[in-house]
């Protein structure tokens, strides 16, 4: 049997498994058991009441939150002619058509986002194999495939959340850094359950918002009272 560590220990005496936690008291869990080699993230999994299996119940979009998540964001825009130059000065990092195809297939630079113009799509479109296992592939209903490129750089590097259920219908997203106010993560949180209540599937029934539970890059998953937050 392995050794339990010094924070392991910590994590065990502090968390409760089959408890529910306010956001408040989560929140202080995981700032005394971070890391002090680096800034952790504060990570939200959100249950939903939809089957996975079926195409018409998985949900899937992009949210803007009100604080950012304190993170650089690096982006890539598929575009030509006057929507490159936008692109260029909203900040985009990697600009171009055909060359930006060549430099992702030969694996030459690494982004966390990709924006594509609508007629840039022929191009995106042959990179499916190459985005896609990434979750970088352009989708409008992230965002990402747009004509107004300044917008969609400027959404993305103010702190947007793209999410999309996975198989077991749960959604996954960074709301913040262990270091933000609990307010910040809270308004954050109810942020992006918003966004995901106006995105209910039709057939879905039953109860939409399921269990919650809240996290840190090396810290433990703490279930939390949702009633806070929807």
């Amino acid at each position: 049997m392995s050794k339990v560590t010094k924070k392991q220990k910590t994590i065990l005496e502090k968390v409760d498994p089959e408890m529910t936690y306010s956001m408040a008291d989560a929140l202080e869990i995981l700032k005394s058991v971070k890391s002090n080699k680096f800034e952790e993230s504060v990570d939200i999994a959100i249950r939903l009441g939809v089957d996975p299996n079926k195409s018409d119940q998985n949900v899937r979009g992009a949210v803007t939150l009100p604080n950012s998540l304190g993170k650089e964001v690096t982006v890539a825009v598929f575009a030509d002619g006057d929507q490159a130059e936008a692109a260029k000065a909203a900040g985009a990092e990697h600009i171009g058509m055909d060359d930006l195809a060549e430099k992702f297939t030969k694996e030459e630079i690494t982004v966390d986002v990709v924006i594509s113009t609508n007629a840039a799509m022929k191009v995106v479109g042959k990179l499916g194999q190459v985005l896609g296992p990434k979750g970088l592939m352009p989708n409008p209903k992230t965002g990402t495939v747009s004509d107004d490129v300044s917008t969609a750089i400027n959404n993305v590097k103010a702190g947007q959340v793209r999410f999309r259920t996975d198989k077991n219908g749960i959604i996954h997203g960074s709301i913040g850094k262990v270091s933000f106010d609990v307010e910040k993560i809270q308004s954050n949180a109810t942020a992006l359950l918003e966004e995901l209540k106006k995105l209910k599937p039709a057939s879905a029934k039953g109860v939409y918002i399921g269990n919650i539970a809240l996290s840190s890059t090396m810290g433990p998953g703490i279930k939390i009272n949702s009633s806070e937050l929807v």
